[in-house]
């Protein structure tokens, strides 16, 4: 992809669960900065329970993460019942919809309402691949057995935020 801001109005929605959030969100959502300001949806408590039996986070706190995260503009919640973030595009209308590297033309529920309002799809932004789910690095720490091994340290450089 190599279009970027049209305006200085535009916006770009990125949604998901974020639970926990992880690598490929980070990508996800710095890359789609690149198209406007980031609008993160993200998905309700009762969204991720029906998707996966739990969640690890709640609400609250994961909008917290997602609106220290460089290049948001802000974090809204969405009514989700339906499973898609249909309601939240409607409300917003944003110039873009940017999806992941695990979505296309045919596991993404809000295309159409996309196309009919003229909201460009952007996809595969922050990679192609899926690098990592939540679901799985909440399974990992499940199943991990416990040593007394030091853990790897790494310092990473400061948000440029």
């Amino acid at each position: 992809m190599t279009h970027k801001r049209r305006t200085p109005h535009d916006t770009v929605i990125v949604s998901g669960g974020f639970d926990p959030v992880h690598i490929g969100h980070i990508r996800l959502i710095r890359e789609a900065s690149q198209y406007g300001d980031v609008i993160v949806v993200a998905n309700s408590d009762e969204w991720l329970y029906r998707k996966k039996g739990f969640n690890f986070m709640p609400f609250k706190h994961r909008a917290e993460i997602l609106a220290a995260i460089k290049g948001v503009k802000f974090v809204s919640s969405v009514n989700d019942a339906d499973g898609s973030v249909c309601e939240a595009i409607r409300r917003i209308k944003p110039t873009y919809f940017a999806n992941g590297g695990d979505r296309n033309d045919r596991n993404t529920p809000e295309k159409e309402l996309c196309e009919d309002l003229g909201i460009e799809m952007l996809w595969g932004v922050g990679g192609e691949e899926r690098i990592a789910t939540s679901s799985a690095l909440v399974e990992r720490v499940r199943t991990t057995p416990k040593t007394n091994t030091e853990p790897f340290r790494y310092v990473a450089p400061h948000s440029e935020r």
